[in-house]
């Protein structure tokens, strides 16, 4: 099963959300910090400003070394004068200290940042959390006017300004932040979806093309638009293809002329080896009249001229088939008394056991001369190949599978022999395939199984080569429908 995220569509898709995650949240980081830092640098110079100026105003006023009631004093002074009243003010000399509001323990503050404003001449300011809630701690220490170099007077006046305002502010960047994100999100989504169809269409295309190429369609071409990479890579395929098709035409020029000089080839030997023919059945009949090694002589050619004549036979069969020129002459026949005068043609009906239906048992519309070639090719080669006893069997077969369901004929022809060595079965019907390599002068031209092949498949039927279950021999199987309809055969 496909995964969706292996696909290229899948990963344009996951690319350009992490891209537009990635930056979409940089981006909203980056805002947030600048944006958090400005409202609270403004409000925290603003508050600065506004104590400085307020315990500007009261220092002048202030004794020293300050009571306890002094720093009292301070310390309602500048919590007063804030019109929002939310200040918490804290004044401190040494061991005193005095807060504006009444038991106020000013948790706030730390001692770091006393010792800080104790030790400066500016203002000190820290943010604390406390209970989740977020405040601005300022300390100012107090100091004198004369002389000219300022002192520090020893108080410290501190403020605690709680920050919800602009805590406020910053949650409400920070859902702004995320409401951007979703959209952006989404608009990635849909860049990718628009991406992916772009890039996705010519790969479509493309593989279409490469499989109807695949298919046998050689004029199969893609449509160039544009002039980016895919557009290259279209221009390329089709310039692939268009070499393709001419090399594939060269070749099934050459195939055709090499049929066609075979034909030729053929035909033409047909007359001179009818001659020949003619003349050694004559030299055959005074072969006994003649002396030995003439005898031997004339015996020899004459067996040559008739394998020439036969293989020159096959030859011209073969090229009928590849021309598509063979075509079925039906008739309506008995196959088993057909089968029979199959072997009487050729004196193997004393040679070869028969378990043959009777007579008008079994019949069928097929071609009888291509039938009696098929046969005889598959006998003879049980014979010569073989060993005896050699069987032919003939017996009907239903096939619910096959589309023609009026019934198949099934040929069987088994003999005795060593049967056939596993790597030599696939090539049996291959034409001018011999399994012993060394005997190249054999009887046989190793084009008959092949005609039987190219005849069974004619009549729309298949043939096989097998070894017998129990040992001992090969058996080779033909199956041919019953119901046959007359083919057109191409004129050549």
């Amino acid at each position: 099963m496909k995964r969706p995220l292996r696909g290229l569509r899948g990963r344009l898709l996951v690319a350009f959300v992490l891209v537009t995650a990635v930056a979409t949240l940089t981006t909203g980081a980056l805002t947030f910090r600048e944006a958090r830092i400005a409202v609270l640098q403004q409000s925290q110079d603003t508050i600065i400003k506004r104590l400085r100026a307020h315990v500007d105003g009261l220092a002048p006023g202030i004794a020293y070394p300050p009571t306890q009631s002094d720093l009292e004093s301070v310390a309602q002074e500048v919590a007063a004068a804030e019109p929002a009243q939310n200040w918490r003010v804290l004044a401190t000399y040494r061991d005193l200290r005095a807060t504006s509001r009444p038991q106020d323990a000013f948790t706030e503050l730390t001692a770091g940042m006393r010792s800080a404003v104790g030790s400066r001449r500016a203002a000190v300011f820290q943010r604390v959390t406390t209970d989740g809630r977020s405040s601005l701690v300022v300390g100012l220490p107090v100091t004198f006017s004369e002389p000219a170099e300022r002192s520090a007077s020893g108080v410290s006046v501190f403020l605690t300004v709680p920050q919800t305002g602009e805590q406020g502010y910053v949650d409400a960047l920070v859902t702004a932040i995320g409401r951007a994100v979703v959209p952006a999100l989404g608009l990635a989504v849909l860049l990718a979806l628009l991406a992916a169809r772009g890039v996705l269409r010519p790969v479509r295309e493309l593989r279409r093309a490469t499989r109807s190429i695949a298919e046998g369609h050689l004029d199969t071409r893609l449509a160039v638009n544009g002039s980016d990479e895919l557009a290259d890579l279209s221009h390329t395929f089709n310039e692939t293809a268009a070499a393709l098709e001419e090399s594939v035409a060269e070749l099934r020029r050459m195939e055709a002329r090499a049929r066609r000089f075979v034909a030729d080839v053929s035909h033409e030997l047909r007359t001179p080896l009818a001659a020949m023919s003619a003349v050694t059945d004559v030299l055959d009949e005074d072969a006994a009249r003649l002396d030995p090694d003439t005898a031997m002589a004339v015996r020899l050619i004459s067996g040559e001229t008739v394998k020439l004549a036969r293989l020159v036979g096959d030859l011209m069969e073969i090229s009928r088939f590849d021309a598509g020129a063979a075509g079925l002459q039906l008739d309506d026949l008995d196959l088993a008394e057909s089968l029979r005068r199959t072997l009487a043609a050729r004196g193997w009906q004393d040679t070869v056991d028969t378990r043959l239906p009777g007579p008008g048992e079994l019949r069928g519309r097929v071609d009888p001369r291509r039938l009696d070639v098929a046969v005889a090719n598959l006998v003879g080669n049980a014979l010569r190949h073989g060993a005896c006893p050699v069987q032919l069997r003939l017996y009907a077969r239903e096939m619910p599978d096959a589309a023609d369901d009026g019934g198949w004929a099934v040929i069987e022809v088994t003999d005795s022999g060593p049967g056939i060595p596993a790597d030599v079965l696939p090539h049996v019907f291959d034409r001018f395939y011999k399994s012993d390599t060394a005997r190249t002068r054999s009887e046989g031209s190793g084009l008959g199984l092949s005609i039987t092949a190219e005849n069974v498949r004619l009549h729309g039927g298949t043939v096989r080569a097998a070894n017998r279950e129990e040992g001992g021999g090969a058996v080779f199987t033909v199956e041919i429908p019953l119901g046959q309809e007359e083919k057109e055969v191409r004129e050549t």
